[in-house]
């Protein structure tokens, strides 16, 4: 059965737009997340390492919502505007990852929906197998 997972710490999208996380059995995906805070407003609009903190923040809030915890995430998508941003997204990925880190696509965009966005990363989880 597919639910809707929510949790207090993120801003929820407008009914009827989109769902920011889904779980069906133990398997939880969760949307693409800019670093947008509860205001609209862009995180960090010139630094990727803090739009990506903000962003695997969220992720990690989705994911424990579900009953998971960051370590249960098997693949991330992260989008950067910029390869020059790359290190900075993978500085804050190792804040919240360790060990066997999950797999990874990072992909090059020419933009996102709003300029001031730099990164927009989404993920696939399994609730419990890193136990």
């Amino acid at each position: 059965k597919m639910q809707r997972v929510h949790t207090d710490k993120v801003a929820e999208p407008p009914p009827g737009f989109w769902s920011n996380c889904k779980r069906i059995g133990d398997w939880v995906w969760v949307s693409g997340f800019v670093a947008l805070d509860r205001n609209g407003d862009i995180v960090g609009p010139h630094d990727s390492q803090a739009q990506a903190h903000f962003i695997f923040s969220n992720i990690k809030h989705y994911i424990e919502a579900a009953g998971g915890k960051m370590s249960d995430v098997v693949k991330l998508n992260i989008y950067v505007t910029d390869m020059r941003h790359r290190p900075g997204v993978l500085e804050a990925r190792r804040q919240f990852f360790s060990g066997a880190f999950p797999c990874s696509t990072l992909v090059g965009v020419t933009s996102l929906f709003d300029a001031r966005a730099l990164v927009e990363i989404d993920c696939t989880a399994h609730i419990g197998s890193s136990s």
